[in-house]
């Protein structure tokens, strides 16, 4: 997969682009970054932010070695399925993108 098509599939899948980086976010705090991808020119890593605040590297990939599971679409290779946890926060977050477009119209 390239920059693009990772970027592409992360925003389709509930991520937002904060700081220019796709970004997830807690619940409680849908503004700050917990898990952010960093697209570096061959490689991109998986971060998370640590509670004194500076950002922990999860995991890593060159581009040529990320490849999308072909019956869920989720990139493999970058460990989004060993990671504990992950899942359900990018649950939680394509849910709230989702159901932010059913609110009131203003």
């Amino acid at each position: 997969m390239t920059k693009d098509e990772l970027t592409t599939w992360a925003l389709a899948n509930g991520w937002t682009v904060i700081a220019g980086h796709p970004s997830l976010t807690k619940p409680s705090a849908p503004k700050e970054a917990v898990v952010r991808m960093v697209c570096k020119a061959t490689v991109v890593n998986i971060e998370a932010k640590k509670p004194a605040g500076k950002w922990e590297k999860l995991s890593g990939a060159a581009y040529g070695a990320i490849e999308p599971d072909p019956e869920t679409g989720l990139p493999r290779g970058l460990g989004f399925t060993t990671l504990q946890g992950f899942r359900m926060l990018m649950e939680d977050n394509k849910n709230r993108t989702v159901f932010a477009n059913f609110g009131p119209k203003r």
